[in-house]
């Protein structure tokens, strides 16, 4: 792996500005690396899922090379500053929780605090609760006969006899009319 002061370098310039939120992600990340023996993943060797969509997620990408795209960082939105990381080759996985610091910060002291403070100081280690989920996969693609838009064949409803995307498509429900 690339020495910190890289990759804190290019994390930040993938985020454009750099911020306590970035130095959570940087943190888990360089954390997962050490506990899973990652490297930057080329395909979906190292699988993310993050229960947040903030800053920290950036520096995952740029770190570890988990992308929406690929397939391998997914998002199972809990508000946590929490990450599971899993890594495909050793079948290891960890979930790292972003501890409350003990005293009130500034955001500039909260920004240095999460740059200098031990890892095991930074995050709770657990178990992931989440299984390794399955390997991307390539759908067959239909086009909307409402809309005309192409659609993956797992997004495709059945209405009236038509393929609809999930747009198009009028959900029946009983309960919410």
């Amino acid at each position: 792996m690339t020495d910190k002061k890289e990759l804190w370098d290019k994390a930040a310039a993938f985020h454009g500005h750099v911020c306590p939120g970035l130095a959570i992600g940087y943190r888990a990340a360089l954390y997962a690396v050490d506990l899973l023996e990652l490297t930057f993943s080329e395909d979906e060797q190292v699988v993310c899922i993050a229960e947040n969509d903030a800053c920290g997620v950036d520096a995952v990408q740029a770190i570890l090379g988990c992308s929406v795209g690929k397939g391998n960082l997914l998002f199972h939105m809990t508000g946590k500053q929490a990450f599971s990381f899993y890594n495909r080759r050793t079948g290891k996985s960890v979930r790292l929780v972003l501890k409350k610091p003990v005293v009130e910060m500034s955001r500039d002291e909260t920004y240095e605090y999460y740059h200098r403070c031990r890892q095991e100081d930074l995050f709770t280690v657990k178990e992931t609760k989440i299984k390794l989920p399955e390997g991307a996969r390539i759908f067959e693609s239909y086009v909307c006969e409402c809309c005309g838009e192409s659609t993956g064949a797992n997004w495709i409803r059945i209405s009236g006899g038509k393929k609809l995307c999930t747009d198009c498509y009028e959900a029946y429900d009983r309960f919410h009319v």
